[in-house]
């Protein structure tokens, strides 16, 4: 029997009760089901006066707020594909509280969603890397100032694989970077055999799967071989995938199904994605770690702010390398990005309380439920309610 995700409910290519597909976009109504019935917990009575921006007041308390009223804005964002799940379940609960509300969101992937996004396509985006410089500068002039950039989904990426027969496999930084480049290329090599003393490994090929669009997990996943195996991985982070050789797919979906459809493939992907896979035990120090959330969300609590960045940019820096115990350092950090101001009220108010609910404890509760994330901890919430508080009209 495969390694299979404790915390996913399943293939999330298929929509849950109450939602309906309009090509790529979600688009996710009212529902009844008990779990997405879930209050909103907003700050927006932070600054009821709208554009008004002047002495932006602290967000009241670090893990929720007062509830607000009702809104009835119509906004659409884009972006990460990751998020796809998560994104289900904040809408659905979301407009549960607010049924006069409309929110839509297209996971067309992390790239797409930060182009839409700084060329004023969309009010919102999800990215699984934050925002480079030149992209920053983009921001700013669309948002006609400044803008909101912070953690609201956080995820373990799984290594994945089709091997039959292999329940469990180990594999250090090291290997994952040699198999990814083309070095290792069959199952029984003595890199992986030499980590998994007592298991069969088939004499058979390796086909590693990466993503073949801009991918903020490829970003994730670079950062991490990059930063754990440098002697091995001498390629520099990035979103679109340096290496020649191997199989290329588009999206998350797609590196599931190729992986699902290919035996003796091994590739890269959101965990939540991992369903019928088996998934390997990455090694950190001496120990080799499952996945879970709590292993992710320790390393992301770990990390660091990234300096220079505007001030409602809360980007963090990952140490993939820590020998800490418990800690998997192969995870995906995807941000939330929106303008700190908006033409009109509707919009603003809308926006400002789909993301408090977003990142407030039902909201990360749902997110986890939905797609197996790990909660945002109270500092990421109080650093991200900061900037939603500064929404409003320009």
């Amino acid at each position: 029997m495969l390694h299979r995700h404790p915390f996913a409910g399943g293939e999330h290519d298929c929509a849950p009760e109450g939602v309906t597909k309009r090509g790529s976009l979600v688009k996710l109504k009212k529902t009844q089901t008990a779990m997405l019935s879930i209050a909103l917990t907003a700050t927006l009575a932070l600054a009821a006066c709208g554009g008004d921006d002047e002495d932006t007041p602290e967000p009241a308390g670090s893990a929720s707020a007062p509830a607000a009223a009702e809104v009835s804005g119509t906004i659409a964002g884009a972006g990460s594909s990751a998020q796809g799940s998560a994104m289900e379940a904040w809408i659905a609960g979301f407009t549960e509280a607010n049924p006069d509300a409309t929110v839509t969101y297209d996971p067309a992937g992390s790239g797409a969603g930060r182009t839409q996004f700084t060329e004023g396509g969309v009010q919102f985006a999800g990215s699984d890397a934050y925002l480079k410089p030149e992209e920053v500068t983009k921001a700013q002039e669309q948002c006609g100032g400044d803008f909101v950039e912070f953690p609201g989904y956080i995820s373990p990426i799984a290594v994945a694989y089709n091997l039959p027969g292999v329940e469990d496999l180990k594999l250090s930084a090291s290997v994952i970077a040699k198999i990814f480049d083309g070095k290792i290329t069959k199952w029984n090599d003595p890199a992986i055999a030499g980590l998994n003393s007592g298991t069969t490994l088939p004499d058979s090929n390796i086909t590693p799967v990466h993503r073949s669009d801009e991918s903020g997990t490829t970003q994730n996943f670079t950062d991490y071989l990059h930063k754990a195996a440098p002697a091995d991985w001498t390629y520099d982070a990035a979103q679109e995938w340096p290496v020649s050789g191997g199989e290329g797919a588009n999206g998350t979906s797609g590196v599931a199904e190729t992986l699902k459809g290919g035996e003796g493939t091994i590739g890269y992907l959101d965990a939540s994605r991992a369903t019928d896979l088996g998934v390997a035990h990455i090694q950190v120090g001496s120990e080799f770690v499952e996945y879970t959330p709590e292993a992710a969300a320790a390393v992301v609590d770990a990390g660091k702010t990234v300096s220079g960045r505007p001030q409602y940019s809360f980007a963090i820096d990952i140490p993939r390398d820590t020998t800490e115990a418990g800690v998997y350092p192969i995870v995906l950090v995807s941000y939330t990005l929106a303008c700190t101001k908006y033409d009109d009220q509707a919009t603003a108010d809308t926006v400002k309380a789909y993301l408090t609910y977003v990142v407030s404890e039902e909201g990360q509760a749902a997110a986890a439920e939905n797609a197996g994330s790990a909660p945002i901890s109270d500092t990421q919430r109080t650093n991200a309610l900061k900037g939603i508080a500064a929404i409003g009209v320009a």
